[in-house]
């Protein structure tokens, strides 16, 4: 092994140490109790009067569901006209798309409440999924623009040839060739609606609609108000043990999305 791939492979673990280490205090953390280690922080966590709850789980499940799938949805259309399409304003438009990359979500965040109560979604998980996925579909169709124009022209002309519309040259044809990119896209989206805590923090005002991020974030002060760091421990391993699941099935297509998608364009 020459001295380059050695300089390599020794950055790649130290970075990989540095990623990983913050996980793995969690993960020790969480598990590390007054006289040794045991699963307390975790019973702490579902059974405290102010703690995690199934409905809680059950909501963020819900707000998953709906962000990946209407991020899939557009994101596929989208990246399907821009990618396979020409049509006037093409690509301004699609700048346009990508602009809403340099917006801080949380700065319109309030605009967003004010609407959402104008069309009746005030409160509500829809409303919260729909915002999700619109500050998801910037990265989404850049994605899937770069997936579909990366299949070879010939796949679809044959397609057309023989009597395939575009609706069903889409789904016969070019959703199988662009699947790396679409569990790219569908996992970034669950990651994200998942995890994420400040738009659920600004839109949700009931309990009943709390998703798993602001149900910890809400049993985290204990008795005398003091921060019960062990059950938050906890709470941040039972959040990404589903993230881990996932990518590590889906690793070999993720990475193939980036690949192929990516870099082209």
């Amino acid at each position: 092994m020459n001295r380059s791939r050695i300089g390599w492979s020794v950055t790649g673990a130290a970075l990989a140490i540095l990623f990983l280490f913050p996980l793995l205090w969690s993960g020790w953390a969480s598990v590390r109790t007054g006289s040794g280690f045991g699963l307390e922080n975790y019973d702490r966590l579902f059974t405290s009067d102010n703690g995690v709850r199934p409905h809680h789980v059950i909501n963020s499940l819900v707000v998953s569901a709906l962000t990946v799938g209407g991020t899939l949805f557009v994101a596929t259309l989208g990246g399907y006209a821009f990618g396979r399409f020409r049509f006037p304003g093409r690509d301004l438009l699609f700048l346009v798309t990508l602009a809403i990359l340099m917006v801080p979500y949380a700065t319109i965040l309030i605009a967003l409440y004010v609407l959402l109560g104008w069309i009746g979604l005030e409160d509500t998980l829809i409303g919260l999924s729909l915002v999700l996925i619109m500050f998801q579909l910037p990265f989404s169709i850049f994605m899937m623009r770069n997936s579909f124009e990366a299949v070879p022209h010939e796949l679809e002309e044959s397609a057309q040839l023989d009597g395939c519309a575009s609706v069903g040259t889409l789904v016969r044809i070019m959703l199988p060739a662009v699947k790396p990119g679409l569990i790219t896209v569908g996992l970034f989206a669950f990651l994200t609606s998942w995890s994420e805590f400040f738009a659920p923090l600004i839109l949700l005002n009931s309990t009943d609609k709390f998703t798993t991020t602001l149900a910890v974030v809400n049993m985290r002060t204990a008795s005398h108000g003091s921060i019960d760091y062990a059950a938050l421990e906890a709470g941040v391993v039972f959040m990404a043990v589903p993230c881990l699941i996932l990518f590590a099935f889906m690793q070999r297509s993720y990475v193939r999305g980036f690949t192929s998608g990516a870099i082209k364009g």
